[in-house]
């Protein structure tokens, strides 16, 4: 009598885990299979294919980046309130006081409009929506390319009207087309000499290092889509 109530409780223990095991894995393949459908869709969501669900991606991320300081900026209201009465209160007195026409403030637009300018661009080679566009190749490299051979054709490194005189949105710069006359004589006119690549690397390296902090903030989105996607 006890060896067949054991014999019946090994039948019942080998079916239940011969039911466990089958359910496993099942689940083990339902898994491959959602990852295997996720890597797809992966594959897919490009600006090309799916423009409109990219475009749905890009702007959740964005979102979700300043959920976190608009509600910190919500908790501590006392102080963004003094703070935005404090920016209003200096614009209105810089506007009263400073004419928009004056040379300064166009120089600071002109500042400003160049460093917006090379950000933009490493976040979009960094970024591409998709299209693999890569502003290195498109804007940074050809503009140190173009800046060494003027420099190393008229023997001078000082050809820049200003830190902003680069290739920008619908501009090119002023030494592209200026003639090496303009500048003066040489500054390495003996034979064999020739512009040391320090001193064209200082003068290229702060749109190189915006570009390159443009990069680094447009792999910010991706990052928070895959933490978010976890």
């Amino acid at each position: 009598m006890a060896s067949h109530e054991e014999q019946q409780k090994e039948t019942i223990f080998s079916s239940s885990s011969s039911s466990s095991s089958s359910s496993s894995s099942s689940d083990q393949s339902s898994i491959l299979e959602l990852r295997d459908k996720h890597q797809k869709e992966l594959e897919n969501l490009t600006l090309m294919i799916q423009p409109l669900k990219t475009f749905k991606f890009f702007v959740l991320a964005v979102v979700n980046c300043l959920q976190q300081p608009i509600l910190y900026i919500s908790a501590k209201r006392s102080w963004f309130v003094l703070i935005s009465i404090l920016a209003v209160g200096g614009g209105v007195l810089i506007r009263t006081l400073w004419r928009p026409d004056e040379e300064y403030v166009l120089e600071i637009g002109k500042y400003l409009e160049y460093g917006i300018w090379w950000l933009a661009l490493g976040v979009a080679s960094s970024i591409g929506l998709g299209s693999g566009l890569h502003t290195f190749v498109l804007y940074l490299g050809p503009h140190i390319a173009l800046f060494t051979m003027k420099s190393v054709q008229c023997g001078r490194f000082d050809i820049k009207s200003a830190l902003y005189d680069t290739i920008q949105f619908r501009r090119g710069p002023s030494w592209l087309d200026t003639d090496c006359s303009t500048y003066g004589p040489s500054l390495f006119p003996l034979p064999g000499s020739r512009v040391p690549l320090t001193s064209i690397l200082h003068q290229v390296e702060l749109e190189a290092m915006l570009w390159g902090v443009g990069t680094a903030l447009g792999e910010l989105p991706p990052y928070f889509i895959s933490r978010a996607g976890k």
